[in-house]
């Protein structure tokens, strides 16, 4: 994983749209941008690199287990339901226990944003991989089915060959979004275009080096 200069856990809020200069209609993600703690550090002489663990999103103490709340405790932050690590260049400019605000990235900055996609369940192979099927009329019985799987010489299916199973719900990294408002005041981000995972789910925001 890539060091970076800058990053916060936060929330997917949902899309809408602004206007440039020129009165060009842009689509962004809004995104919840913290406050998040500085949990722990860890440093390439303790642990062989060096890395911050942010926490994000303040719950009740009795909703988190005793391990993690003793970890909270240690670090002097409140408990916390998200905890991520970011492998950080800088790390002699944290200490434990700063909080950590949206007004770290700037209009014009370019993220990476790590969320999770909606899960979709068991889906077959058409929509998991866009298969085209087999004729929809003189009663061919075959419509939305895989076909044929395996080779009559070999007598084995190949891996990778794309069969029906879970879809979604899967890590997903878009990469070189641009920033296109920061609004301190209501700890929001704008990003432009879409990001993955549905409103409310968590998002990890890298700013990227420039």
């Amino acid at each position: 994983m890539k060091t970076v200069r800058y990053g916060m856990i936060g929330e997917k809020v949902g899309m809408t749209r602004v206007f440039d200069q020129s009165g060009l209609a842009v689509p962004v993600t809004v995104i919840k941008c913290g406050p998040c703690y500085v949990v722990q550090k860890r440093s390439k002489e303790k642990e062989g690199y060096q890395a911050l663990q942010l926490g994000y999103g303040e719950i009740k103490e009795r909703k988190i287990n005793k391990p993690r709340l003793g970890h909270l405790k240690k670090a002097g932050v409140p408990a916390l339901r998200f905890l991520a690590e970011f492998r950080w260049d800088r790390l002699e400019e944290y200490q434990v226990g700063q909080v950590l605000k949206v007004d770290g990235f700037q209009v014009g900055d370019r993220v990476d944003v790590t969320g999770t996609s909606k899960g979709k369940g068991f889906q077959g192979v058409v929509r998991r991989y866009g298969y085209g099927g087999g004729p929809k009329t003189h009663g061919s019985m075959f419509y939305r089915e895989p076909g044929s799987i395996g080779a009559t010489d070999p007598e084995r299916v190949f891996k990778g060959k794309g069969l029906p199973g879970g879809m979604g719900g899967e890590t997903v990294t878009v990469k070189n979004l641009e920033v296109v408002a920061v609004h301190p005041e209501r700890d929001l981000l704008l990003v432009k275009g879409a990001l993955p995972g549905p409103a409310g789910s968590k998002v990890l925001v890298r700013k990227r080096a420039s």
